[in-house]
């Protein structure tokens, strides 16, 4: 099996700096590039003269991460490709059991590793975590991370198991899948991309695993922090894009018309808690969302839909209300 690891960079010379070790010393059977989105920094001059054996792949310009990527893609020959960030440090043997999953199962199209916080290193990490799903509404959650809480890795979920959506941070894709699915949808341009892709395989009836014998380490907002109004705006606008493409017509517009209510709660959150940037970014985000309804429903794919997609009815009530911070005591409600 050829794996192909593609990082993909803007303007991340120091992250490359400090990360690239650990992949160059752990990949040895992989084929390792570097995607750069037309950086202004010398990114692609220090991979170049400190890591000759890495393929370079020069994007035209920045087009996030989902064009990022979908350009670069298709410029790579492998039969995987593991997407990995900038700002992630592997482990030794980090390769093998996702290769090992995915030689034994064929109708396993997407893997993530376990991702763990580098600054708090026996700590989930935001971004992934011990791998995705959704609540009834549409809103991400993960095992080991509900919104901002983050469980400590105490063995908890050292298993191999199926989610529903795998992370950015580090997937690992069949290239024909990828290339199935028609990549990323570039108007996410970043945030919940991974997301919309997962949910679009589900539909289509591929499976997605968890693989908590491999392990990586990742710092996480590097390229915007969770408290960045940007992030804010594209990860509800974002959400909104995923419902609107990937349930069935009467079931999505009822999720919506309930999304739309707690994001209006959500941003009267942020009043009274003096955000008043995020506020206007879900407002922005709103704005844009009816902007590209029609384009978003136009890209419904003709697809059994699942209806059983969510572990709990509502993430928001349990634990805004609920107080649970766990998912173990989550899914037991």
């Amino acid at each position: 099996m050829k794996i192909a690891v593609v990082i993909l960079n803007w303007n991340g010379e120091l992250l490359l700096e400090s990360y690239l070790p650990s992949v160059m010393e752990f990949s040895k059977t992989a084929d390792i590039y570097v995607a750069d989105n037309a950086s202004t920094d010398n990114s692609v001059a220090f991979v170049t003269e400190n890591y000759p054996d890495i393929q370079i792949i020069q994007n035209s310009d920045n087009g996030g991460f989902a064009k990022g990527y979908n350009d670069a893609l298709k410029h790579v020959d492998a039969d995987v490709f593991c997407l990995l960030n900038s700002d992630v440090e592997v482990t030794e043997n980090w390769l093998i059991p996702i290769e090992k999953l995915l030689a034994q199962h064929s109708n396993i199209a997407i893997v993530q590793p376990k991702i763990l916080d580098l600054m708090r290193r026996d700590h989930f990490e935001y971004a992934g975590a011990a791998g995705g799903f959704l609540d009834k509404l549409g809103y991400p959650l993960c095992r080991g991370r509900i919104f901002q809480a983050l469980e400590k890795d105490v063995g908890q979920y050292d298993d191999s198991s199926e989610i529903f959506w795998a992370t950015g941070a580090c997937m690992f894709i069949r290239s024909d899948i990828f290339r199935e699915l028609g990549g990323f949808d570039e108007d996410y341009f970043a945030h919940q991309e991974e997301v919309d892709l997962c949910w679009r395989a589900k539909n289509r009836g591929h499976r997605i695993f968890y693989v908590a014998e491999s392990k990586v380490f990742h710092l996480g907002g590097s390229t915007l922090s969770n408290m960045n109004p940007k992030k804010t705006y594209l990860n509800f606008r974002n959400s909104l894009f995923s419902i609107t493409k990937n349930l069935p017509p009467r079931k999505a517009f009822t999720v919506i018309f309930l999304r739309l209510i707690l994001d209006g709660v959500a941003a009267l959150r942020f009043v009274f808690q003096f955000k008043f940037n995020h506020c206007f970014a879900i407002l922005r985000a709103h704005l844009s969302f009816y902007r590209q309804f029609r384009s978003m429903y136009r890209k419904r794919e003709k697809a059994n839909f699942i209806l059983k997609y969510y572990v709990v009815k509502s993430i928001v009530w349990s634990h805004f209300v609920n107080q649970i911070t766990k998912f173990s005591i989550l899914v037991k409600h």
